[in-house]
Order: C-alpha cells, then sequence, then structure tokens
C-alpha cells in the first residue's frame, strides 16, 4: 500500500484516479479546492487547498510515496506543482497529461493538425509546455501520461493499449479512452514504474 496525493481528486480524471487507488488499496490524501463531497470516505484525507499556494501544498504533501496531479494546465504554471513536490521530499511525480502535444503519423503534434478545436489550444499548448519542463527536471522521479484524443466518460473495460510519443489510433479510426481506464493505467504506472523520466499515452 503507497500513500498518494492526488491534487484536483475532484475532477474527471481526478475522481477515477482516487476511485482506482481505494479499489487498490491505497491510502489517498485528496487535495481539492473544495473536497466536501469526499469527506468520510474510507482510505481518504481530504485537504481543501488553493494549488497556488505552494508552501501549503508543501506541507500538505509531506510523507506521501507518490503525486498524481490532474490539474488543469491552463489553470497554472509547472512549478507550482513541481516546486512543492520536490520541497517535501517526494520522489514521484504522475502527471495527467494531454494529447495535443502527441505526435500524428505524419510526425506533426496534433496540436498543429488543421482539425484540432481552437477552445482546447490554451490547455494543449499549457499542457506541452509542462511536458517540456518535466524533460529538464534533473530531480525528480516523473512520468507524463498523455491520453489519446477523446478523453471521454465511459464503462470501465480493463483494458488499453501503451504507445509512446505517437497518438494511439484504433482499427476503426477513433482514438479514444476512458477516464476508468485511463485511471488504471496511471495505476499501474504507480505500483509498476515502467516510464521513469518519460512521457507515454495509453487508449483502445
Amino acid at each position: 500500500m503507497s500513500k498518494i496525493a492526488i491534487i484536483g481528486a475532484t475532477g474527471r480524471a481526478g475522481s477515477q484516479l482516487l476511485e482506482e487507488a481505494l479499489r487498490r488499496g491505497h491510502s489517498v490524501t485528496a487535495i481539492a479546492r473544495n473536497p466536501a463531497r469526499l469527506q468520510g470516505r474510507e482510505g481518504v484525507t481530504t485537504l481543501a487547498l488553493d494549488v497556488t499556494d505552494t508552501a501549503a501544498m508543501e506541507r500538505a504533501l509531506v510523507g506521501q510515496d507518490v503525486v498524481l496531479s490532474a490539474v488543469h494546465f491552463s489553470a497554472i504554471k509547472p512549478q507550482a506543482i513541481i516546486e512543492p513536490v520536490k520541497k517535501a521530499g517526494v520522489k514521484r511525480l504522475l502527471v495527467v497529461g494531454g494529447a495535443g502535444s502527441l505526435l500524428l503519423p505524419s510526425g506533426h503534434k496534433v496540436i498543429d493538425s488543421p482539425d484540432f478545436p481552437e477552445a482546447y489550444k490554451a490547455e494543449a499548448t499549457a499542457g506541452g509546455h509542462y511536458l517540456d519542463t518535466l524533460r529538464q527536471e534533473k530531480e525528480l522521479d516523473w512520468t507524463f501520461l498523455s491520453p489519446s484524443a477523446e478523453f471521454v466518460e465511459a464503462a470501465r473495460a480493463a483494458h488499453y493499449r501503451v504507445g509512446k510519443d505517437h497518438l494511439l489510433i484504433a482499427a476503426d479510426g477513433k482514438s479514444w479512452i476512458s477516464f476508468a481506464d485511463y485511471a488504471i493505467a496511471m495505476l499501474d504506472e504507480v505500483e509498476k514504474p515502467a516510464h521513469s523520466r518519460q512521457r507515454f499515452t495509453v487508449g483502445y
């Protein structure tokens, strides 16, 4: 059993990470602006924190084995997560990434494709910057897990395919993964690290 802190534990990805961690018997510290709905759950300690309060974040992370960050990239700068994790003495940081920085078969990034939605460009650009920042990081054992192009609410299938830097596309032309199966992949990486200081991706 590990002590896992989940930053952004009430969001769509974060809540599934929490459920998967609890399913596997881990102890979870759920950090969010308003984690009230998680209070009283066995195995969960809730902390209401603003992620930009780096001093409070550092205190909250002391004693954790691993930190999972599920915070939107456009809401913070990378160092708002990275520095408190390091100062708290936590060695591992796993980040819920984005698909925008993945590569298409052409070699171009997903974000640079003509049909990439304008509404998602700011978040995808910030996600790419976050990944670039991690790649310069000398101390942390980090992992950045990119979902497929479509990251959706769907039934837990309990299977997924793994890729590296290229977008995974199924035989039917779709590129997608559910939040539930993405969470399985993330917790698999927590328990059996295979992508230390790397980005990888999952899809069907």
